[in-house]
């Protein structure tokens, strides 16, 4: 296939004579290029003939009516929908985006490939309307050279763009996007900015912030479209959006002006928006009111949550507020429930890591350790061992401040000291609820850690945290905590630091040797006349040139065994007992980093900032 990502850089020819993007056609261009077979394509035809019969047979009253039927009737999902497999053996995905990059050769024009992030939204409101841009899905992505940039789905329709060069009374320059690229700026970026506009106008004569649930379903972009109140509008596109980007965390931030709206993707922060001032006070007031927060008070941090549904799958939010000098800063962390608890197998681990960590929480009673700063993915580990553990016939409860996500198999309590609510106090209690399973979210004092090696000296699996830099260093934590070490020898099953590393995103992976120096921070040697070739990321539009796409953990485990248990009988500090367990076969994070570096899976630059060599 000829299609090229690098988009902008293509002199574009005239279209060609005007055609219908139809089933039948798209799957003409996958036969051509090898994709499907002879049979399959066959397969296509019929489906043709049901998309045609009812491409003719809808009929619509209403404009939102008219926008869900012409998304249901949609060439692209149409074909999706039958889960075609590549025909060449390459595994390629079959997707609108491959679709688009096949049109785009076919029309001899520059298949673009739209982030979001990186779009003028004003320009886009200022250019073109919106249902214009709806019906004929297209949008303006760029001005370069004194030429409009538009994206479009269909770059045969020869009638849409003459009339929008007459619209836009400039020349312009079409490239080819996906069906989803371009109907999804149009919902999303496009119409967060309307709502805001329109909220901008309507709260100059105020606006009623008090009729608000706890609950929310997030709306499609019909829905969205016909409702009345725009506060609501732009905090529902706000939401949507950053589930569809993987945002971990919504960051809203006044300034003195305006406000700043960040998303956080893989570890690294992206400005997505900028809101006048009285728009932020009233988004800010519409979020305070969904998590059960006093909107009145502005002069005290708050703690709140929201539960969304999105997509049929819920998602919670957990909302903190904090005041600063030009009003408050609100930060949402997005509980994805598909990223909080997984399958243990899709957290990073090696298969005989899986192994000793599967026969640890498989023991009848004890305690488990995980180690590592905030933001090192503790808690998705946690949560993903008691999920694998859940079942009718035990009772796990966990103390956590704050629960970061209910989860219906499991007895969740939060811990609240304003009413003497501790992890110790919470643990107390917890020992006459008849637990075989406790998650204590942090050991932080003695009194918690005596509590918690009671429960495992009684019968019970502990589930806890600490903050240590690595596993061996959790030992002397309880040490100093004041537990004796006869009781942490006789109780701890084992301790496992973790570490999120980010992915080379696979779109732009490429080679790359490393200098003399960096193989020397990293303890490695070429062989002479040789250079040691790793992988990292170019930066493409997929992982918004940062070269990076996706997380995964490194761990270093430590099993108690007999050798470890006489060295801490013996309170031998942590360097002696790290240096016994790797010699029976413990890897450390930074050996675990330099196996993930060597296999393509990170940088160089990743391994430094992780494991701090």
């Amino acid at each position: 296939m000829k299609a090229s990502m690098s988009t902008l850089t293509s002199v574009p020819l005239p279209p060609r004579a005007s055609k219908e993007i139809t089933v039948s056609y798209l799957g003409e261009l996958l036969f051509n290029a090898g994709f499907i077979d002879a049979k399959q394509k066959v397969e296509v035809d019929n489906v043709d003939r049901q998309w045609r019969a009812q491409h003719k047979g809808k009929t619509t009253s209403t404009r939102s009516e008219a926008t869900r039927s012409e998304e249901d009737v949609s060439p692209f999902k149409a074909l999706a929908a039958m889960n075609l497999t590549d025909a060449s053996g390459n595994s390629t995905r079959m997707d609108d985006f491959l679709l688009a990059r096949l049109i785009a050769e076919d029309a001899h024009q520059p298949f673009f490939k739209i982030d979001p992030l990186k779009l003028d939204v004003e320009m886009i409101e200022s250019k073109i309307s919106r249902p214009f841009a709806r019906k004929h899905k297209m949008i303006p992505v760029a001005i370069r050279d004194g030429k409009l940039v538009v994206s479009m789905v269909n770059p045969f329709d020869t009638q849409a763009i003459d009339s929008y060069r007459h619209m836009a009374k400039q020349d312009i320059e079409i490239v080819v996007s996906s069906e989803s690229d371009v109907m999804g700026v149009i919902t999303e970026q496009y119409g967060f900015r309307s709502a805001v506009t329109k909220a901008e106008r309507d709260l100059k004569g105020g606006i009623d912030l008090s009729n608000l649930e706890q609950y929310v379903k997030l709306k499609s972009g019909a829905e969205i479209e016909s409702s009345d109140s725009h506060i609501v509008n732009a905090v529902d596109y706000l939401l949507q959006h950053a589930y569809d980007s993987r945002a971990s965390d919504i960051h809203i931030e006044p300034k003195r002006e305006f406000a700043v709206i960040r998303f956080r993707i893989d570890g690294v922060l992206h400005e997505i928006q900028r809101v006048p001032k009285l728009v932020n006070l009233a988004i800010t007031s519409r979020l305070k009111t969904m998590c059960r927060m006093d909107i009145a008070e502005r002069r005290r941090p708050q703690d709140g949550r929201i539960k969304t549904e999105n997509s049929g799958k819920e998602t919670e939010l957990r909302v903190s507020t904090l005041p600063t000098a030009f009003g408050e800063k609100v930060v949402m962390r997005i509980f994805d429930p598909e990223i909080l608890i997984r399958d243990l197998s899709g957290l990073g681990f090696y298969d005989d890591e899986l192994k000793v960590f599967a026969d640890w929480i498989t023991r009848p009673h004890g305690i488990i350790l995980v180690t590592g700063p905030t933001g090192s993915g503790k808690t998705v580990t946690l949560y993903s061992a008691l999920k694998s553990l859940a079942s009718p016939e035990i009772n796990i409860t966990t103390i956590e401040d704050p629960v970061e996500m209910i989860w219906d198999d499991f007895n969740q309590t939060s811990v609240q000291s304003k009413i003497g609510i501790t992890f110790a106090s919470a643990l107390r209690t917890i020992l006459r609820q008849d637990p075989d399973i406790i998650m204590v979210g942090e050991i932080r004092d003695q009194e918690t850690a005596q509590n918690a090696v009671q429960a495992a000296l009684t019968g019970h699996l502990v589930f806890s945290t600490l903050h240590t830099n690595d596993a061996s260093s959790s030992i002397t934590r309880l040490v100093d905590l004041g537990i004796q070490p006869f009781l942490i020898s006789s109780t701890l099953i084992g301790a496992m630091a973790q570490r999120l590393m980010r992915k080379i995103c696979d779109d732009c992976k490429r080679n790359r040797p490393l200098t003399v120096e960096e193989a020397g921070m990293l303890s490695l040697q070429a062989p002479p006349g040789k250079r040691i070739i790793v992988k990292e990321g170019a930066g493409c539009i997929r992982c918004r040139n940062t070269g990076y796409f996706g997380r995964t953990g490194i761990f270093e485990i430590l099993p108690i065994d007999n050798s470890i248990r006489d060295l801490i009988d013996r309170s031998e500090d942590f360097l002696k007992i790290k240096e016994m367990a790797i010699k029976r076969g413990m890897r450390t994070l930074r050996q675990a980093a330099l196996r993930k570096l060597a296999e393509g899976n990170t940088t160089f630059e990743e391994v430094v900032r992780v494991t701090g060599i």
